[in-house]
């Protein structure tokens, strides 16, 4: 669990420097790399939720 905490607070860094980047130069890579972390990180996150969930539910006797 202190992985998905390290990398969480990791993409929230870069999706910030990104966006401090894109508002120094107004080059729109910055933003678009921003932007694709975060969409990437996110489908990572619900992912992890998921098998999260899945395993509680799996776990319940019958």
């Amino acid at each position: 669990m202190w992985l998905l905490r390290l990398l969480a607070v990791l993409t929230a860094i870069s999706v910030a420097v990104g966006v401090g980047a894109f508002l120094l130069t107004r080059d729109s890579r910055y933003l678009r790399f921003s932007w694709r972390l975060f969409r990437y990180a996110l489908i990572v996150a619900l992912l992890v939720f998921a098998l999260l969930i899945l395993e509680r539910v799996a776990i319940i006797p019958v």
